[in-house]
């Protein structure tokens, strides 16, 4: 593919990104608030591993990965799944999970999988199903941008004399 031809689809899969980090944000943010599993706060574990006062860093830093990273990745890998969409985000969000659980989960000191957070099978249950939310809506609105183009590019254009 030509560089021509890649803008369009970094675009579409940050726009996807940042859907899906708004709604996993809004989880989180719920989740937090219910008082529910307050030992797996992910912002927390951020902020603290980039060695930053404010929990405003480990937000910006949620927005980068979820938005920049994640959604550009899955703009990559999308076209070389062949399921639907939303499926692929599921897919996507199921090895960046895996990630999470073997790097970041250690690195800010919860252990593998979290287990260190004293919530047994919980902290990765429930870090695994805030995941496949993410990566449903970021293969879904991905999906959503895949469709118009293609709608936009099978209406016949006028032409000039």
């Amino acid at each position: 593919m030509e560089n021509s031809t890649h803008a369009p689809l970094i675009g579409r899969g940050m726009v996807a990104g940042l859907a899906a980090t708004v709604v996993l944000s809004l989880l989180m943010i719920v989740k937090q608030a219910m008082g529910l599993m307050p030992e797996l706060n992910l912002i927390g574990m951020l902020t603290q591993m980039m060695g930053a006062q404010t929990a405003l860093v480990g937000w910006l830093a949620h927005f980068v990965i979820g938005v920049v990273v994640w959604g550009v990745a899955f703009a990559w890998i999308d076209s070389k799944l062949s399921y639907a969409h939303w499926i692929n985000g599921v897919i996507f969000a199921t090895g960046a999970w895996l990630m999470m659980m073997i790097v970041v989960m250690p690195m800010a000191g919860a252990g593998l999988f979290g287990l260190n957070l004293g919530l047994g099978i919980m902290a990765p249950l429930a870090t695994l199903m805030l995941h496949w939310i993410y990566g449903a809506v970021l293969g879904a609105v991905y999906g959503m941008g895949t469709r118009i183009n293609t709608a936009s590019a099978n209406v016949e254009r006028p032409t000039h004399a």
